[in-house]
């Protein structure tokens, strides 16, 4: 053997040396340790949710996600500086759902302006995570969530921004898509999908605002979503498709 080689059982054994066990056995502490933090955060995301949905941004305190999430001051601390934090992970989860939820729904869509359509009347009428949970909006938890909404894009933006991203993504392959077979207009589609989302969402959180103390009208809430979404295609088609797209008035 020449020198400076080694066998392969002389490096099978390198790689059991005591230092590698130890460093093996802290590498599945740590992994150990991020899964239980993540199903704390599930936990402690899943109990705000709920006390959202029971009583509103009053029932929604520390001491109250605690007891209804059965973990200690300690582990909230873990992952969360406070209730603007898990604020933003709530809208984070409630995000990816509904982003995940409108994927499959416009996945038989052959039409980018139809998977818009699609998407923006959902975001307005709340048909994403409330069909993955089974839970039906009420005007407690819409004007809750809405109230935080408008409230941390003004405390928080670039991380409610970072919460948003992934639906904003799903709006931008549809813009980018009608772009290229010339439905949507030439733009960057960055831009308008944020104007777009801000649009709509700002709208339908309004209105929920105004619903606060009932369960939303759903005849309401279908024409908003109808206006507001022939606004947005005056704004983000090409001129040609306008015409054939908006309803005839006589």
């Amino acid at each position: 053997m020449r020198e400076g080689t080694s066998s392969k059982s002389e490096r099978g054994a390198a790689l059991n040396t005591p230092a590698r066990w130890e460093q093996r056995s802290a590498t599945r502490v740590l992994e150990v340790g991020r899964d239980q933090i993540l199903e704390r955060s599930r936990r402690i995301v899943e109990a705000a949710f709920t006390l959202l949905e029971q009583d509103g941004l009053d029932g929604l305190t520390i001491r109250a996600v605690l007891k209804k999430s059965a973990l200690s001051r300690r582990a909230f601390y873990e992952r969360f500086g406070g209730k603007d934090d898990l604020m933003l992970a709530v809208f984070e989860h409630t995000i990816r759902l509904a982003a995940r939820h409108y994927r499959d729904q416009v996945a038989h869509l052959a039409d980018p302006l139809d998977r818009l359509e699609l998407i923006v009347t959902s975001i307005v009428l709340g048909r994403s995570v409330d069909v993955q949970l089974q839970n039906p909006t009420t005007g407690r938890r819409g004007a809750a969530m809405s109230r935080e909404h408008l409230r941390l894009a003004q405390s928080r933006p670039d991380d409610l921004q970072a919460a948003l991203n992934p639906l904003l993504e799903l709006i931008v392959q549809q813009l980018s898509e009608g772009m290229r077979v010339g439905s949507v207009r030439s733009a960057d589609p960055w831009r308008l999908a944020t104007l777009l989302y801000n649009l709509v969402s700002t709208t339908a959180h309004t209105e929920l605002l105004a619903q606060e103390t009932s369960v939303p009208d759903p005849a309401r809430m279908a024409a908003l979503a109808r206006d507001l979404w022939e606004f947005c295609l005056r704004a983000i088609a090409a001129e040609m498709q306008i015409n054939e797209n908006l309803p005839v008035v006589d």
